[in-house]
């Protein structure tokens, strides 16, 4: 028997806000997951939280009503970046949010629609939607690495969302992989540092910049001047080209991503780590290198039954993961899986 729910999903982000409408059907314990209809819009986050909500519902209302959803919707999910309160549903002054500071964002949405509503963390997100919906499917013990602007870990473990004392499980992007290195996290040689978006253009920028000083010509980057404007995906482009140093930049990134790996898989023993972002896009220049290094880092018992897979789920995993929230529904804490 298929049992059938719309969702709500919300992905929050610093520079966009998205709502989508996703229908889900829940068949033999494996879940389908419709986008049926999606909006978006500039978060404009200098015009303040009640700004941006008010949009946030606006959109919402018009998405529901335009898909004659009215009284159908079983959750509201929202995914978005940390820190965060999942359990009493507070957003706790992300960064690239200024001015939301402990905003009641659960309540504020159940009180405007009726609905119940439940939040997590982008990685958490992410990590819910690859378990239910993409590479990770029928797994119980799952990593999700975001692996795009930071660093970030999502943790399914035994069936559940992992997400810590006080939603700070994850942060593996934090942890030292080196004395010296890439700035991530605030912090010199972090695995973010060397691992997102950001930390591959920093590297470049001091490769490059190496083989510049010593009159080598340099095919992505004409002179020191153009440093600034490196960026993770010029140097891809570059490496896709058969440029030697874009490639090894790659090399030296893969090989601190196996460092990373090697960490989670020694200490959580997963069955699958779902990498999204960069590494999705780029895994012919990152996956041998890091693969080298987890060959030689982890024991084997626990090398030998985990794979390390680029997410599935790919430009959506954005849409996806917030309707996972919606669908997995409040009381994470106590639930084993998605009620839909």
């Amino acid at each position: 028997m298929a049992i059938r729910s719309k969702l709500i999903g919300l992905d929050i982000g610093g520079t966009k806000c998205a709502v989508i409408l996703g229908e889900t059907d829940r068949i033999n314990e494996e879940n389908e997951l419709r986008i049926l209809d999606k909006a978006s819009f500039p978060t404009e986050t200098e015009k303040g939280f009640s700004y941006t909500f008010n949009k946030i519902c606006q959109y919402a209302q018009d998405i529901i009503d335009k898909n004659d959803a009215a009284g159908t919707i079983a959750g509201i999910g929202i995914s978005c970046g940390g820190p965060l309160d999942s359990k009493r549903g507070f957003i706790l002054s992300p960064p690239n949010l200024i001015g939301w500071d402990n905003i009641p964002i659960v309540k504020l949405l159940q009180d405007r629609f009726g609905i119940n509503a439940s939040l997590q963390n982008d990685a958490n997100a992410c990590a819910l939607a690859e378990w239910k919906y993409g590479a990770a499917r029928g797994c119980n013990n799952v990593i999700f690495l975001t692996f795009g602007t930071g660093m970030g870990a999502g943790l399914i473990l035994d069936g559940r969302l992992y997400s810590g004392t006080n939603d700070m499980a994850g942060e593996i992007g934090h942890v030292r992989l080196a004395d010296n290195g890439p700035v991530g996290y605030g912090k010199a040689g972090s695995f973010e540092g060397f691992c997102s978006g950001g930390g591959i253009a920093q590297l470049a920028r001091t490769m490059v910049l190496e083989k510049l000083q010593s009159g080598e010509k340099v095919s992505f980057c004409n002179s020191a001047d153009d440093l600034g404007g490196l960026t993770a995906k010029s140097v891809g482009e570059a490496a896709r080209a058969g440029d030697r140093l874009a490639l090894e930049i790659y090399r030296v990134c893969g090989q601190y991503l196996g460092k990373g790996l090697s960490i989670l898989i020694d200490m959580l023993n997963p069955e699958i780590i779902v990498i999204g972002g960069v590494f999705a896009r780029q895994k012919d220049f990152l996956y041998d290198a890091a693969m080298e290094i987890v060959e030689k880092e982890t024991l084997s018992l626990s090398r030998n039954v985990c794979r390390i897979v680029p997410a599935e789920l790919g430009e959506q995993i954005g849409d996806y993961a917030a309707l996972a929230v919606a669908g997995y529904g409040p009381g994470i804490k106590a639930d084993k899986g998605l009620r839909l």
